[in-house]
């Protein structure tokens, strides 16, 4: 059965899009308007898995590139649709049926679109993690191998409620530092441009009175006259820098020895590198352990953590470890001798090996560093605040005090 994207009228002539289950496009045509939904276009979406195409360049231009890559799929809908999927599955519905039921459940067109490919790549005879490997715009290689893991040991709908589970406190961490962060960074934005706002409207024309006296000014106040006139014909370069400075960053970030550069600067700055560093270890522990636990061999889980670690440092300490271990080595014995791992964390993964209980202690480990990272964000926005608001007094009362100075030394000469 095939899967087609439609655009019609409803009964009371209202434009309308959706998707539709079909044996062909007449068939598509008849069930629609059996529900008084009259057609204006209806396409048919092509999988993106197919198992009988083996070509992958002549798989490509029978379906086509995939626009979906373009569109953006939030975490929070993979989510909830991995809970839902879990339960129906957990209730005995068949996986393709389970996927047809949470298609029109979904928000988002680009995800219905996902969907209901990987439901037409089941029906064709490929796997789960196979269709879900073709968009990896929507499910991660660790999704993907967890799903992999449950397909090959036949616990496929606890494996995704443990997905679920993972992507849930992953999300709660993620939320919880933004929402920490939202407050400081907006009140450093608005005070930016409220300072330049005074200074390129404001203090030009208190101080035009001033000028105008052809008296010698305070050198507070020439300083307030020259960042003023600099700021009134170069606000846009100022406002410009810092979008320049971001992309540069970013560009040189993606380079291989400029990434690993950088990275190693985060990690060894004092306050905020031992952040970063507790950061990378919650992610790495949670997410090497969820991939143990659901049965990913430690080879191919260290390597999917690698790739997520989001640090060049790290996820090459992370291949060394990987290398050590294919060659029977420990995975701690690897990472305690580098300064970019935490040394706790590193403890508790030696505990691990010893004992047995290497999923216990990176579940552990993980609890604690998120723990500690959202406990560290919070003590860094109380302090974070008062410093903006201080350095904020400080550039007003020198402001008032250029432009207080010259208005003295002129009542000191009328007297």
């Amino acid at each position: 059965m095939a899967v087609f994207e439609y655009t019609a009228l409803n009964a009371r002539g209202r434009k309308i899009t959706g998707m539709i289950d079909a044996e062909s496009l007449a068939a598509g045509q008849q069930k629609l308007k059996a529900q008084d939904i009259f057609p204006i276009s209806l396409n048919r979406l092509e999988a993106s898995v197919s198992s009988g195409v083996k070509d992958p360049a002549r798989a490509f231009w029978k379906k086509g590139p995939d626009l979906d890559f373009f569109s953006s799929v939030k975490s929070s809908e993979v989510t909830m649709i991995t809970r839902q999927m879990s339960t129906l599955l957990s209730a005995g519905f068949p996986l393709v049926k389970a996927i047809a039921t949470l298609v029109p459940q979904t928000g988002s067109k680009a995800f219905q679109r996902i969907l209901s490919r990987v439901k037409d790549a089941l029906e064709e005879g490929s796997g789960f993690a196979d269709a879900l490997s073709a968009h990896p715009q929507a499910f991660s290689p660790v999704y993907v191998n967890m799903v992999r893991a449950g397909e090959s040991s036949g616990t496929l709908e606890i494996v995704l409620e443990r997905l679920a589970d993972f992507s849930e406190k992953r999300e709660d961490t993620k939320k919880q530092i933004q929402a920490a962060l939202a407050y400081p960074v907006l009140m450093a934005v608005i005070g930016f441009l409220v300072l330049l706002f005074l200074l390129t409207y404001i203090v030009p024309g208190i101080t035009k009175i001033f000028t105008d006296m052809n008296h010698a000014l305070p050198a507070p106040t020439q300083v307030l006259l020259s960042v003023s006139a600099f700021l009134k014909s170069f606000w846009w370069l100022v406002m410009l820098l810092p979008v320049l400075a971001f992309f540069c960053f970013h560009f040189i970030r993606k380079t291989d020895r400029g990434g690993a550069v950088i990275d190693q600067i985060i990690i060894s700055i004092p306050i905020a590198g031992n952040l970063t560093k507790k950061l990378i270890a919650a992610r790495f522990s949670r997410t090497l352990g969820s991939l143990i636990e659901n049965g990913v061999p430690m080879l191919t889980a260290l390597g999917i953590t690698r790739s997520i670690s989001g640090n060049r440092v790290v996820s090459d300490l992370i291949q060394k470890a990987a290398d050590a271990v294919e060659q029977g080595g420990t995975l701690g014995g690897v990472l305690e001798k580098s300064t970019a791992f935490p040394n706790l964390a590193t403890q508790m993964i030696k505990v691990g090996e010893k004992s047995g209980e290497m999923k216990k202690m990176l579940e552990k480990s993980a609890e604690l560093f998120e723990r500690e990272v959202q406990n560290a964000v919070a003590a860094a926005t109380s302090i974070v605040e008062p410093v903006i608001i201080l350095i904020m007094g400080v550039v007003i009362g020198f402001i008032i005090l250029a432009v207080c100075l010259p208005i003295f030394e002129i009542n000191e000469l009328i007297r």
